[in-house]
């Protein structure tokens, strides 16, 4: 264990903080058709032919519907105290709306149950990107009814698990589903443009505070959040058009959802086309709607950006300036690894007055493992948790309300479309076997929450 030490320790961030070890329902469950759970969008886009880079798809997955035990044993073994998870809105109910699956209720009960046993804090994600497929063929997240088909779902688990859990995510990584799903075409369902991504940008935030209105009247003693994606953002050079872009990519990566839950509105001062969500898809009462005291902001952070001024570029005016033309050190993604950058982003979400609490919900990075014989070698991951722990602790340390640190991810799963070539777990799965292997971070991360 000594290879593992570094000047890092646990007790540095205090005896309350917490740390978790993050799944989600799609990415990692499989049996997707098992115990009448319905179709979501990401069964079908990963049925479309060239949608997912290695020809893969997600329906036996890391098989955590039958293996969640071993799993929530091994994030046990591994010293956390938080194990979040989401919950399979097909699952729950095949439709998106009406009748409610009993036996997918049941399975998330058991979850919860192994979890508490095990004398783990669950902590549940209410909507992880795998909407219903029935509610897409309606419009999904375009359409205006799916913001009470979703404060319908989310009653019936704040009432079928609320008894138990007390710590929810409403919505995962807003920005990042509605621009890649929405917007960009390239995860589910596909859709292109404006017209998707502007409609589908209002209804998720409308989602985001009635979720959270829902739990607060269901769910006693709940500690509510939701949890976003941001980039510290970083203008090429220091001219004006260039600190221009930076502002804009800062609206979208950053500002489009927590501004309009703090009831500031969405920010059309750096991003004027925003205006359009007045003007075409908002009706006169939702600014009243878009606000929810949360109890908490989940950031998470994989990557900086650094972004210039481009003419060209349709629509936005910006493009991103690579990490590979900086020569700057990057994940296997070619995501550029920046401890700085988390601890930027952890104060600039820290300096809104409306945050009283930050968790960071998702952290962790994607690289090859070295396979020898029975062991997994992946010290670069190791190096990452490191450096990103130290910006954590930074921030921390200066007096910011920051109470967790949630790694991204327990096991190698199905990496949305990237499919299963993007490692990012603690734990290797060989998806032939099933079996599970620690790697050197998964016994790094033990061997630091274990220690004194």
């Amino acid at each position: 264990m000594n290879s593992f030490k570094s000047a890092l320790t646990r007790a540095q961030f205090g005896p309350d903080f917490q740390w978790g070890v993050v799944i989600s329902s799609f990415q990692n469950e499989g049996a997707h058709d098992i115990d009448g759970k319905g179709r979501s969008i990401w069964d079908e886009f990963s049925s479309r032919k060239g949608k997912i880079k290695d020809k893969s798809h997600a329906q036996q997955a890391c098989e955590f519907y039958y293996r969640y035990t071993d799993d929530i044993l091994l994030a046990k073994r591994m010293g956390f105290n938080v194990f979040r998870f989401s919950i399979a809105w097909a699952r729950i109910m095949p439709k998106g709306t009406g009748e409610i699956n009993a036996a997918g209720i049941d399975f998330y009960n058991r979850v919860i149950d192994t979890c508490l046993a095990y004398g783990l804090a669950p902590c549940v994600t209410l909507y992880h990107w795998d909407l219903p497929h029935s509610l897409q063929q309606k419009g999904g997240w375009a359409h205006r009814g799916i913001v009470f088909a979703f404060e319908e779902y989310v009653r019936v688990c704040a009432q079928a698990f609320g008894d138990r859990v007390k710590q929810w995510i409403v919505v995962n990584e807003p920005f990042g589903f509605t621009s890649l799903g929405y917007m960009l075409g390239v995860h589910a369902p596909g859709k292109f443009g404006l017209s998707y991504f502007l409609p589908a940008v209002h209804h998720v935030a409308l989602a985001q505070a009635e979720g959270g209105r829902v739990l607060r009247s269901e769910v006693k003693d709940a500690k509510i959040g939701t949890a976003l994606s941001c980039s510290h953002i970083i203008p090429f050079t220091n001219n004006e058009n260039d600190e221009k872009a930076r502002r804009k990519a800062d609206a979208l990566f950053n500002r489009l959802f927590i501004e309009p839950a703090l009831g500031m509105g969405y920010p059309v001062d750096a991003f004027p086309l925003l205006g359009r969500i007045e003007r075409r898809y908002a009706m006169w009462r939702d600014w009243d709607k878009l606000a929810f005291d949360f109890d908490f902001i989940g950031l998470q952070n994989y990557f900086p950006l650094v972004v210039k001024h481009n003419p060209f570029m349709p629509i936005i005016g910006i493009s991103e300036v690579k990490p590979k033309a900086r020569n700057v050190p990057t994940t296997a993604l070619g995501w550029e690894i920046s401890g700085d950058g988390m601890y930027q982003v952890i104060k600039q979400f820290a300096a809104y007055a409306g945050v009283k609490e930050l968790v960071v919900t998702e952290s962790g990075a994607a690289f090859p493992d070295l396979l020898h014989e029975d062991a997994v070698d992946d010290h670069d991951r190791i190096q990452y948790f490191q450096e990103y722990l130290q910006g954590a602790l930074k921030a921390k340390e200066e007096g910011i309300n920051l109470t967790g640190y949630y790694v991204w991810t327990l096991t190698d799963n199905f990496e949305w479309a990237e499919g299963y070539k993007a490692k990012f777990g603690l734990v290797h799965v060989d998806f032939t076997t099933q079996q599970r292997t620690l790697k050197s971070s998964g016994k790094w991360f033990t061997h630091f929450l274990h220690a004194k």
